[in-house]
C-alpha cells in the first residue's frame, strides 16, 4: 500500500521532546521524526552515516572540531564514526533517515535511548 505521509499531522501527534517516531520506510531505512528543545548526549553512529533535516526550527550539531548550524530546509550528513550532539535552543522539529533499528544514542547508551522506535 503507498501512503501520503503528512508531516505536520505526524508532528502534531508528538508530545515528547527527544522521543523520535518512524513515519516511513524505504527498503532498510526508516525516516523518522522528533520534536526537540535543550541539549541531547554526545553519541556517534560507528556502522552508519546520519542526516538531519530542519523541518521547522533551528538546529546545532555540535562536532569535536566546531558546531553547524542549520535552520529550516537545510541538512546535513553526519558521516559514520564522527562523535556528535544535537542541540536547539527553542523547539525544533527534524526529520532523520538512518537504517532500521539505529539507536537514537548510537554508542553512547543510557536513560535517553530509545531501544523501540514507535511507528506513527
Amino acid at each position: 500500500m503507498i501512503n501520503v505521509v503528512n508531516l505536520a499531522e505526524k508532528f502534531s501527534l508528538i508530545t515528547k521532546q527527544w522521543d523520535p517516531k518512524i513515519i516511513a520506510q524505504l527498503n532498510d531505512y526508516h525516516f523518522k521524526i522528533a520534536k526537540i528543545q535543550g541539549e541531547f548526549v554526545w553519541h556517534s553512529h560507528p556502522e552508519t552515516d546520519e542526516v538531519f533535516l530542519v523541518v521547522d526550527g533551528k538546529l546545532t550539531i555540535q562536532l569535536p572540531d566546531g558546531d553547524l548550524h542549520l535552520s529550516r530546509g537545510e541538512l546535513c550528513v553526519i558521516p559514520k564514526g564522527v562523535e556528535h550532539k544535537p542541540a536547539a535552543e527553542q523547539e525544533c522539529q527534524i526529520l532523520m533517515a538512518e537504517p532500521a533499528g539505529t539507536l537514537n544514542t548510537g554508542d553512547a547508551g543510557g536513560e535517553r535511548t530509545i531501544e523501540e522506535t514507535e511507528w506513527i
